[in-house]
């Protein structure tokens, strides 16, 4: 019997390659700025942040609509377009409002990431790279919750460190699942 993961090289994942690379450069990016930049105003970081949840967050919701295995990345993205509405909803409210937005959503998508490492078929090296950036997620979020008040410059460069760490894990899982995709659609060619 064919399904759908027999058709498609490399089960319903291994074609999302660019979803996770392009979700990895945007926060390389949005690091790199929160880093160059940090004497910036909390509105110019949650506006950064804002557009990043949000492209983030339709990124994720293209992926749910191409996937078996959709929820996590429905929830990533419905997750990632409400922090970025909230975000631009209310850009006067204070660094705790920003902080605590911040660590929900890394918490939330953190967790998601965690349970689709542990979720259905995942190749090893692909479950270790979706744990990973989920673990990350989920530590950075709960390092905001429990310090709110450790100083604009140190969570701006927090901010910026743990984008660029996510954003080269998800890089990396993304160049993991195009390898294993191509490998596997050249296999399935002959």
């Amino acid at each position: 019997m064919e399904t759908y993961a027999n058709r498609e090289p490399g089960g319903d994942v291994g074609s999302l390659w660019w979803t996770l690379e392009t979700r990895g450069i945007i926060a390389l990016l949005f690091g790199i700025i929160a880093i160059a930049l940090p004497g910036m105003t909390l509105l110019a970081l949650l506006i950064l942040f804002g557009v990043y949840a949000i492209v983030d967050g339709l990124i994720s919701l293209v992926a749910a609509f191409t996937t078996r295995r959709w929820w996590p990345y429905l929830l990533i993205g419905f997750v990632g377009l409400a922090a970025g509405i909230v975000a631009f909803a209310y850009p006067g409210r204070t660094l705790l409002t920003l902080l605590y937005i911040i660590a929900v959503w890394a918490v939330v998508v953190g967790l998601a990431q965690i349970a689709h490492a542990f979720a259905g078929q995942i190749v090893a090296g692909s479950r270790f790279m979706w744990g990973v950036s989920g673990v990350l997620s989920v530590l950075f979020g709960i390092v905001l919750i429990a310090s709110p008040i450790s100083g604009l410059l140190s969570v701006v460069w927090l901010i910026g460190f743990f984008a660029l760490v996510y954003g080269f894990s998800l890089i990396a899982l993304g160049f993991e699942l195009r390898s294993r995709y191509q490998g596997l659609r050249g296999v399935v060619q002959h």
